[in-house]
């Protein structure tokens, strides 16, 4: 069976995208950190890993970002996941008696305005699951409990807590982004046999991700993105991260409409190896619709 390792505890928004994107048929595998995901996947412990890397209000996952940029995985598909948030606690609390909430950072941030309407103090936690996992092994009296946690309807029934409220995201088109990562020697094999078979993404229907950094120069960017603007090629995100050893230098991520093995995309990279100090390609893979809540 194929195992896919996840950041959290059972109940946790990556868990429910794994099982958006495979469906059935996978044994998922909780690890407590994105490192711990990554570092599972790359000592071949599990076949892929899914990991968040963006999120529609609160923006970048930083860690994900920066773990790419060394990882010998390459990225085989992405799946959007829209993030429903609940106030978790127990059995016979109220919203008016909760005065902490734990929960991921990520996900206090997405519930800001609920959190400060509610005068709550927020408590950053390793994962929205875990969080309630943590309240429900502490089982304090739910009579004099002040505190709460923020996590899925599906964290409060796997721990037997009770759900204050839900829906208490800032914004009812709050979705997180995921990618699946793949080792680079199956994702190449992967790749020979879809061309073996004649299988081939066009445009349309791919997306490719790329790291790059360019020099300390004036229109150094603007050279590298003209040469995707030249060929319309269509960019759908550009990201920055800090160079760690070298202060106010930056690496670029960018993802772009494309396969790698198109032939404009090809002509594409080519040109902007010349103009860039460094270039990755985190892979080509199929295109997730974007969803939208009206």
């Amino acid at each position: 069976m194929i195992k896919v390792a996840f950041q959290g505890e059972r109940g946790a928004y990556s868990e429910m995208a794994a099982l958006q994107y495979f469906n059935t048929g996978v044994e998922l595998i909780p690890k407590r950190t994105i490192a711990d995901v990554f570092d599972s996947t790359e000592k071949h412990e599990v076949d892929y890993a899914i990991v968040p890397i963006e999120n529609s209000i609160e923006g970048s996952v930083n860690e994900t970002y920066d773990r790419l940029l060394n990882t010998n995985l390459k990225i085989k598909g992405e799946v959007y996941l829209r993030i429903e948030h609940c106030l978790i606690g127990y059995e016979g609390s109220s919203i008016d008696s909760i005065r902490y909430v734990y929960s991921h950072p990520q996900a206090l941030g997405q519930c800001r305005g609920f959190i400060q309407r509610h005068k709550l103090e927020p408590i950053p936690y390793y994962d929205t699951a875990g969080s309630v996992k943590m309240l429900s092994e502490r089982r304090l009296d739910a009579a004099t409990t002040t505190a709460a946690a923020i996590a899925s309807r599906l964290a409060a029934e796997i721990y037997r807590m009770s759900v204050l409220a839900e829906g208490i995201e800032d914004s009812r088109n709050n979705y997180t982004r995921f990618i699946i990562l793949a080792d680079v020697e199956e994702m190449e094999k992967e790749e020979e046999d879809d061309r073996g078979a004649g299988v081939m993404m066009g445009t349309g229907m791919s997306k490719t991700s790329i790291i790059f950094t360019i020099e300390h120069r004036p229109r150094a960017l603007y050279d590298v993105l003209g040469e995707f603007a030249s060929r319309g090629i269509n960019l759908t995100m550009i990201v920055s991260r800090p160079i760690k050893d070298r202060p106010w230098e930056y690496n670029f991520y960018l993802d772009f409409e494309g396969h790698m093995h198109d032939s404009s995309v090809m002509e594409c990279l080519e040109r902007i190896k010349s103009k860039v100090a460094f270039i990755k390609v985190l892979g080509s893979y199929p295109k997730a619709a974007i969803p939208f809540t009206t």
